[in-house]
Protein backbone atom coordinates (compact mmCIF):
# COMPACT_ATOMS: atom_id res chain seq x y z
CA UNK A 1 0.00 0.00 0.00
CA UNK A 2 2.44 2.70 0.84
CA UNK A 3 4.76 1.48 -1.91
CA UNK A 4 2.04 1.74 -4.43
CA UNK A 5 1.41 5.52 -2.81
CA UNK A 6 5.02 6.53 -3.24
CA UNK A 7 4.88 4.97 -6.89
CA UNK A 8 1.91 7.12 -7.46
CA UNK A 9 3.53 10.66 -5.86
CA UNK A 10 6.80 9.80 -7.56
CA UNK A 11 5.30 9.55 -11.33
CA UNK A 12 2.85 12.78 -10.91
CA UNK A 13 5.23 15.15 -9.29
CA UNK A 14 7.70 13.93 -12.42
CA UNK A 15 5.22 14.99 -14.80
CA UNK A 16 4.68 18.26 -12.72
CA UNK A 17 8.44 19.29 -13.17
CA UNK A 18 8.61 18.12 -17.09
CA UNK A 19 5.60 20.82 -17.22
CA UNK A 20 7.03 23.18 -15.38
CA UNK A 21 10.61 23.04 -17.25
CA UNK A 22 8.46 22.97 -20.72
CA UNK A 23 6.54 26.18 -19.96
CA UNK A 24 9.69 27.92 -18.72
CA UNK A 25 11.73 26.88 -21.85
CA UNK A 26 8.61 27.97 -23.75
CA UNK A 27 8.88 31.47 -22.02
CA UNK A 28 12.04 32.09 -22.50
CA UNK A 29 11.65 31.34 -26.54
CA UNK A 30 8.77 34.22 -26.18
CA UNK A 31 11.38 36.43 -24.71
CA UNK A 32 14.08 35.74 -27.49
CA UNK A 33 11.58 36.30 -30.11
CA UNK A 34 10.04 39.60 -28.47
CA UNK A 35 11.25 42.72 -31.26
CA UNK A 36 14.45 44.31 -29.46
CA UNK A 37 15.40 47.35 -32.35
CA UNK A 38 14.27 50.91 -31.79
CA UNK A 39 12.13 52.69 -34.00
CA UNK A 40 13.70 54.26 -37.46
CA UNK A 41 14.65 57.49 -37.27
CA UNK A 42 13.50 59.66 -40.04
CA UNK A 43 15.59 61.88 -41.79
CA UNK A 44 15.67 63.84 -45.20
CA UNK A 45 18.78 62.43 -47.59
CA UNK A 46 20.14 63.94 -50.73
CA UNK A 47 22.43 62.25 -53.65
CA UNK A 48 25.90 62.22 -54.75
CA UNK A 49 25.62 64.07 -57.79
CA UNK A 50 28.55 64.89 -60.51
CA UNK A 51 28.84 68.22 -61.72
CA UNK A 52 31.49 70.65 -63.58
CA UNK A 53 32.04 73.17 -60.92
CA UNK A 54 32.44 76.94 -60.72
CA UNK A 55 33.38 78.72 -57.41
CA UNK A 56 35.67 80.63 -55.58
CA UNK A 57 38.83 79.47 -53.01
CA UNK A 58 39.49 81.46 -50.35
CA UNK A 59 42.54 81.43 -48.38
CA UNK A 60 44.71 83.63 -45.47
CA UNK A 61 47.36 85.37 -47.16
CA UNK A 62 49.69 88.03 -46.83
CA UNK A 63 51.53 91.08 -48.12
CA UNK A 64 54.97 90.60 -48.83
CA UNK A 65 57.12 93.48 -50.83
CA UNK A 66 58.70 92.19 -53.81
CA UNK A 67 61.83 94.06 -52.58
CA UNK A 68 62.48 95.09 -48.75
CA UNK A 69 66.13 95.07 -46.59
CA UNK A 70 66.70 96.92 -43.62
CA UNK A 71 69.06 100.37 -43.73
CA UNK A 72 71.89 99.22 -41.59
CA UNK A 73 75.05 101.83 -41.09
CA UNK A 74 78.11 100.96 -42.84
CA UNK A 75 80.66 102.59 -41.07
CA UNK A 76 80.92 104.10 -37.14
CA UNK A 77 79.84 107.61 -36.41
CA UNK A 78 77.19 110.78 -35.68
CA UNK A 79 73.96 111.23 -37.43
CA UNK A 80 74.81 114.70 -38.63
CA UNK A 81 71.54 115.07 -41.26
CA UNK A 82 68.11 113.32 -41.51
CA UNK A 83 67.08 114.11 -45.60
CA UNK A 84 64.43 112.29 -45.69
CA UNK A 85 60.89 111.90 -43.76
CA UNK A 86 59.01 109.23 -42.12
CA UNK A 87 57.17 107.42 -44.51
CA UNK A 88 58.20 109.08 -47.85
CA UNK A 89 58.54 107.52 -51.14
CA UNK A 90 62.29 107.59 -52.33
CA UNK A 91 64.17 106.96 -55.48
CA UNK A 92 67.22 104.67 -55.95
CA UNK A 93 70.13 106.43 -55.43
CA UNK A 94 68.00 109.56 -52.97
CA UNK A 95 70.37 110.96 -50.41
CA UNK A 96 68.75 109.41 -46.97
CA UNK A 97 71.17 110.10 -43.88
CA UNK A 98 74.46 111.64 -43.59
CA UNK A 99 76.88 110.42 -40.70
CA UNK A 100 80.01 112.89 -39.98
CA UNK A 101 82.66 112.88 -42.52
CA UNK A 102 85.33 114.68 -41.19
CA UNK A 103 87.52 111.80 -40.23
CA UNK A 104 86.62 109.60 -43.25
CA UNK A 105 87.60 112.54 -45.16
CA UNK A 106 90.69 113.48 -43.52
CA UNK A 107 91.85 109.63 -44.46
CA UNK A 108 91.36 110.82 -48.24
CA UNK A 109 93.68 113.04 -47.72
CA UNK A 110 96.12 111.23 -46.23
CA UNK A 111 95.67 108.49 -48.31
CA UNK A 112 95.95 110.48 -51.30
CA UNK A 113 99.11 112.09 -49.74
CA UNK A 114 100.46 108.67 -48.96
CA UNK A 115 100.11 107.40 -53.00
CA UNK A 116 101.60 110.49 -54.29
CA UNK A 117 104.67 109.71 -51.96
CA UNK A 118 105.01 106.00 -52.96
CA UNK A 119 104.45 107.21 -56.55
CA UNK A 120 107.45 109.33 -56.54
CA UNK A 121 109.59 107.32 -54.74
CA UNK A 122 108.79 104.42 -57.32
CA UNK A 123 109.63 106.84 -59.78
CA UNK A 124 113.31 107.85 -58.47
CA UNK A 125 113.43 103.91 -58.07
CA UNK A 126 112.71 103.56 -61.66
CA UNK A 127 115.47 106.03 -62.44
CA UNK A 128 118.27 104.50 -60.40
CA UNK A 129 117.47 101.37 -62.27
CA UNK A 130 117.94 102.71 -65.52
CA UNK A 131 121.30 104.07 -65.23
CA UNK A 132 122.54 101.00 -63.08
CA UNK A 133 121.41 98.97 -66.27
CA UNK A 134 123.52 100.93 -68.28
CA UNK A 135 126.57 100.92 -66.34
CA UNK A 136 125.91 97.39 -65.78
CA UNK A 137 126.07 96.77 -69.64
CA UNK A 138 129.81 98.68 -69.56
CA UNK A 139 130.64 96.79 -66.70
CA UNK A 140 131.08 99.54 -64.57
CA UNK A 141 129.02 98.40 -61.45
CA UNK A 142 129.08 95.92 -59.81
CA UNK A 143 126.15 92.89 -60.84
CA UNK A 144 124.57 93.02 -56.87
CA UNK A 145 124.14 96.61 -57.26
CA UNK A 146 121.87 95.96 -60.50
CA UNK A 147 119.93 93.32 -58.53
CA UNK A 148 119.52 95.27 -55.47
CA UNK A 149 118.00 98.29 -57.84
CA UNK A 150 115.46 95.49 -59.59
CA UNK A 151 114.40 94.53 -55.93
CA UNK A 152 113.77 97.94 -54.80
CA UNK A 153 112.18 98.56 -57.83
CA UNK A 154 109.57 95.53 -57.11
CA UNK A 155 109.08 96.75 -53.50
CA UNK A 156 107.98 100.48 -54.59
CA UNK A 157 105.78 99.33 -57.15
CA UNK A 158 104.09 97.02 -54.62
CA UNK A 159 103.98 100.27 -51.63
CA UNK A 160 102.10 102.10 -54.55
CA UNK A 161 99.94 99.10 -55.23
CA UNK A 162 99.27 99.42 -51.19
CA UNK A 163 98.63 102.99 -51.15
CA UNK A 164 96.10 102.48 -53.74
CA UNK A 165 94.06 99.98 -51.86
CA UNK A 166 93.95 102.30 -48.60
CA UNK A 167 93.08 105.23 -50.90
CA UNK A 168 90.06 103.21 -52.15
CA UNK A 169 89.18 102.06 -48.86
CA UNK A 170 89.04 105.48 -47.32
CA UNK A 171 87.31 106.68 -50.11
CA UNK A 172 84.52 103.92 -49.78
CA UNK A 173 84.22 104.78 -46.10
CA UNK A 174 83.61 108.88 -47.05
CA UNK A 175 80.50 107.51 -49.50
CA UNK A 176 79.45 105.12 -47.00
CA UNK A 177 79.16 108.09 -44.54
CA UNK A 178 76.33 109.21 -46.87
CA UNK A 179 73.60 106.64 -46.80
CA UNK A 180 71.49 106.54 -49.95
CA UNK A 181 68.21 104.61 -51.04
CA UNK A 182 68.89 101.13 -52.73
CA UNK A 183 66.23 101.12 -54.41
CA UNK A 184 63.30 103.09 -55.39
CA UNK A 185 60.51 102.17 -52.59
CA UNK A 186 58.86 103.61 -49.32
CA UNK A 187 60.95 103.99 -46.13
CA UNK A 188 59.48 103.65 -42.76
CA UNK A 189 59.83 105.66 -39.22
CA UNK A 190 63.54 106.73 -38.57
CA UNK A 191 65.07 104.53 -36.03
CA UNK A 192 67.54 107.24 -35.16
CA UNK A 193 67.51 110.95 -34.89
CA UNK A 194 70.71 113.73 -36.04
CA UNK A 195 73.33 112.96 -33.67
CA UNK A 196 72.76 109.17 -32.68
CA UNK A 197 76.03 107.53 -32.62
CA UNK A 198 75.95 104.40 -35.29
CA UNK A 199 77.75 101.63 -35.64
CA UNK A 200 78.56 99.58 -38.89
CA UNK A 201 76.62 96.47 -39.22
CA UNK A 202 74.97 97.02 -36.08
CA UNK A 203 72.20 100.17 -35.95
CA UNK A 204 69.26 99.77 -37.48
CA UNK A 205 68.55 103.53 -39.31
CA UNK A 206 65.28 102.80 -41.19
CA UNK A 207 63.55 100.05 -43.51
CA UNK A 208 62.59 100.33 -47.44
CA UNK A 209 60.68 98.45 -49.46
CA UNK A 210 58.98 98.27 -52.91
CA UNK A 211 55.03 98.91 -53.12
CA UNK A 212 53.91 98.78 -57.08
CA UNK A 213 53.67 96.48 -57.96
CA UNK A 214 53.08 93.89 -54.29
CA UNK A 215 52.78 90.86 -53.96
CA UNK A 216 50.64 88.44 -52.01
CA UNK A 217 51.69 85.40 -50.28
CA UNK A 218 49.49 82.59 -49.62
CA UNK A 219 49.71 78.65 -48.92
CA UNK A 220 47.89 75.75 -50.99
CA UNK A 221 48.04 72.34 -51.17
CA UNK A 222 50.23 70.03 -52.89
CA UNK A 223 47.39 68.69 -54.61
CA UNK A 224 46.59 72.22 -55.88
CA UNK A 225 50.42 72.74 -57.72
CA UNK A 226 49.29 71.42 -60.64
CA UNK A 227 46.06 74.03 -60.70
CA UNK A 228 48.30 77.02 -59.64
CA UNK A 229 51.23 76.39 -62.08
CA UNK A 230 48.55 76.28 -64.75
CA UNK A 231 47.39 79.72 -63.51
CA UNK A 232 51.15 80.92 -63.52
CA UNK A 233 51.97 79.92 -66.85
CA UNK A 234 48.04 81.76 -68.78
CA UNK A 235 47.28 78.22 -69.71
CA UNK A 236 44.42 78.64 -67.40
CA UNK A 237 42.34 81.79 -66.43
CA UNK A 238 41.07 82.52 -63.49
CA UNK A 239 40.31 85.75 -61.71
CA UNK A 240 42.51 86.62 -58.00
CA UNK A 241 40.94 88.94 -55.74
CA UNK A 242 41.64 89.62 -51.81
CA UNK A 243 39.60 90.70 -49.13
CA UNK A 244 40.97 93.63 -47.35
CA UNK A 245 40.77 93.34 -43.21
CA UNK A 246 37.99 95.90 -43.06
CA UNK A 247 35.88 93.41 -45.26
CA UNK A 248 35.82 95.17 -48.93
CA UNK A 249 37.20 94.34 -51.74
CA UNK A 250 40.49 95.57 -53.39
CA UNK A 251 39.61 96.60 -56.64
CA UNK A 252 42.31 95.54 -58.57
CA UNK A 253 42.76 91.92 -59.73
CA UNK A 254 46.12 90.10 -59.41
CA UNK A 255 47.96 87.28 -61.15
CA UNK A 256 50.20 84.42 -59.74
CA UNK A 257 53.45 84.81 -60.46
CA UNK A 258 55.81 82.74 -58.01
CA UNK A 259 55.48 79.55 -56.64
CA UNK A 260 57.64 78.60 -54.17
CA UNK A 261 60.57 75.56 -55.20
CA UNK A 262 60.05 72.78 -52.45
CA UNK A 263 56.78 71.78 -50.41
CA UNK A 264 56.23 71.91 -46.81
CA UNK A 265 56.63 68.25 -46.09
CA UNK A 266 55.28 69.11 -42.37
CA UNK A 267 52.06 70.80 -43.75
CA UNK A 268 52.38 69.22 -47.50
CA UNK A 269 51.81 73.20 -48.56
CA UNK A 270 53.53 74.95 -50.79
CA UNK A 271 54.11 78.64 -50.95
CA UNK A 272 52.36 80.62 -53.76
CA UNK A 273 52.56 84.47 -54.47
CA UNK A 274 49.92 86.80 -56.71
CA UNK A 275 51.01 90.04 -57.84
CA UNK A 276 49.23 93.63 -57.78
CA UNK A 277 49.36 96.73 -58.87
CA UNK A 278 49.07 99.02 -55.95
CA UNK A 279 50.06 102.51 -57.28
CA UNK A 280 47.90 103.70 -53.95
CA UNK A 281 49.93 101.52 -51.42
CA UNK A 282 46.50 100.10 -49.89
CA UNK A 283 48.41 97.42 -49.62
CA UNK A 284 50.42 97.37 -47.07
CA UNK A 285 53.78 95.21 -46.05
CA UNK A 286 52.82 92.93 -43.56
CA UNK A 287 48.99 92.89 -43.80
CA UNK A 288 46.98 89.94 -43.00
CA UNK A 289 43.74 89.53 -45.95
CA UNK A 290 42.12 86.93 -47.79
CA UNK A 291 42.78 85.92 -50.81
CA UNK A 292 39.87 84.66 -53.04
CA UNK A 293 41.07 82.62 -56.29
CA UNK A 294 37.99 82.02 -59.07
CA UNK A 295 38.30 78.30 -59.93
CA UNK A 296 36.82 75.51 -62.20
CA UNK A 297 36.65 72.01 -62.62
CA UNK A 298 37.77 70.62 -65.70
CA UNK A 299 35.63 67.31 -65.37
CA UNK A 300 32.59 66.51 -63.12
CA UNK A 301 32.94 66.50 -59.22
CA UNK A 302 31.12 64.77 -56.27
CA UNK A 303 28.76 67.42 -55.02
CA UNK A 304 26.88 67.06 -51.67
CA UNK A 305 24.99 69.53 -49.50
CA UNK A 306 27.35 71.50 -46.99
CA UNK A 307 25.06 70.94 -43.91
CA UNK A 308 25.64 67.22 -44.65
CA UNK A 309 29.04 67.55 -43.40
CA UNK A 310 30.28 67.25 -39.93
CA UNK A 311 33.73 68.46 -38.68
CA UNK A 312 35.01 66.93 -35.68
CA UNK A 313 38.34 68.73 -34.85
CA UNK A 314 39.08 69.00 -38.45
CA UNK A 315 37.87 65.42 -39.70
CA UNK A 316 35.02 65.49 -41.84
CA UNK A 317 32.54 62.81 -41.98
CA UNK A 318 29.21 62.16 -43.66
CA UNK A 319 26.47 59.71 -42.55
CA UNK A 320 25.88 57.70 -45.60
CA UNK A 321 22.23 55.53 -45.85
CA UNK A 322 23.40 51.57 -46.99
CA UNK A 323 21.40 48.94 -48.52
CA UNK A 324 20.27 47.87 -45.14
CA UNK A 325 18.49 51.63 -44.62
CA UNK A 326 21.26 52.24 -41.75
CA UNK A 327 23.25 55.28 -40.94
CA UNK A 328 27.38 54.20 -41.95
CA UNK A 329 29.38 57.07 -41.26
CA UNK A 330 32.47 57.80 -43.72
CA UNK A 331 35.34 60.21 -43.74
CA UNK A 332 35.35 63.10 -46.33
CA UNK A 333 37.95 64.75 -48.38
CA UNK A 334 36.15 68.33 -48.97
CA UNK A 335 36.70 70.60 -52.04
CA UNK A 336 35.67 73.67 -53.18
CA UNK A 337 32.76 75.08 -51.80
CA UNK A 338 30.19 76.41 -53.84
CA UNK A 339 27.12 78.64 -52.64
CA UNK A 340 25.24 75.75 -50.14
CA UNK A 341 27.31 72.86 -51.99
CA UNK A 342 30.99 71.49 -51.83
CA UNK A 343 32.92 69.41 -53.96
CA UNK A 344 33.75 65.76 -52.02
CA UNK A 345 37.16 64.46 -53.70
CA UNK A 346 36.91 61.23 -51.90
CA UNK A 347 34.88 59.53 -49.39
CA UNK A 348 31.56 58.79 -51.51
CA UNK A 349 31.01 58.24 -54.82
CA UNK A 350 28.27 59.21 -56.90
CA UNK A 351 24.30 58.00 -56.39
CA UNK A 352 25.16 56.78 -52.87
CA UNK A 353 22.82 58.59 -50.64
CA UNK A 354 23.60 60.97 -47.62
CA UNK A 355 21.71 62.21 -44.67
CA UNK A 356 21.27 65.94 -44.42
CA UNK A 357 18.64 66.49 -41.79
CA UNK A 358 17.92 64.64 -38.80
CA UNK A 359 21.73 64.17 -37.79
CA UNK A 360 21.44 65.27 -34.18
CA UNK A 361 19.64 61.33 -33.64
CA UNK A 362 21.65 59.54 -36.27
CA UNK A 363 24.49 57.25 -35.14
CA UNK A 364 26.58 54.96 -36.60
CA UNK A 365 24.50 51.83 -37.29
CA UNK A 366 21.31 53.63 -36.66
CA UNK A 367 18.07 52.71 -38.76
CA UNK A 368 16.48 55.42 -40.77
CA UNK A 369 13.50 56.20 -42.47
CA UNK A 370 14.14 58.08 -45.70
CA UNK A 371 11.96 61.42 -46.40
CA UNK A 372 11.73 62.34 -50.01
CA UNK A 373 15.26 62.73 -51.35
CA UNK A 374 16.76 65.89 -51.81
CA UNK A 375 18.58 65.46 -55.39
CA UNK A 376 16.13 68.31 -57.39
CA UNK A 377 16.65 70.87 -54.99
CA UNK A 378 20.15 70.32 -54.82
CA UNK A 379 20.19 69.78 -58.86
CA UNK A 380 18.31 73.30 -59.10
CA UNK A 381 20.89 75.15 -57.05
Amino acid sequence: MNKNFLFSALIIGSGLFWQSCGSGNESSKQQQGAPQGQPAVPVTTAVVEKQIVSGIKSYPGSVIPLQETKILAEVSGYVTKINVTDGASVSKGQVLYEIDRIRYQAAVDQAKAALEIAKATLQRGEKDLSRYQTLSEKDAIAKQTLDNAVTEVSNLKAQVQSAQAALTTAQTNLQRAVIRAPFSGVVGISLVRTGALVSPGTTEINTISTIDPITVEFQVSEREIAEFSAYQTGKSATEISVVLPDGTTYANLGKVTIIDRAVDPQTGTIKVRATFSNAQNALRAGMNLTINVKSTSTSEQNIIPFKAVQDQLGVYNVFVVNDSSQAEIRPVKLGLKVGEQVVVESGVEAGEKIIVDGLMNVRAGTKVAENAPTADKAAQK
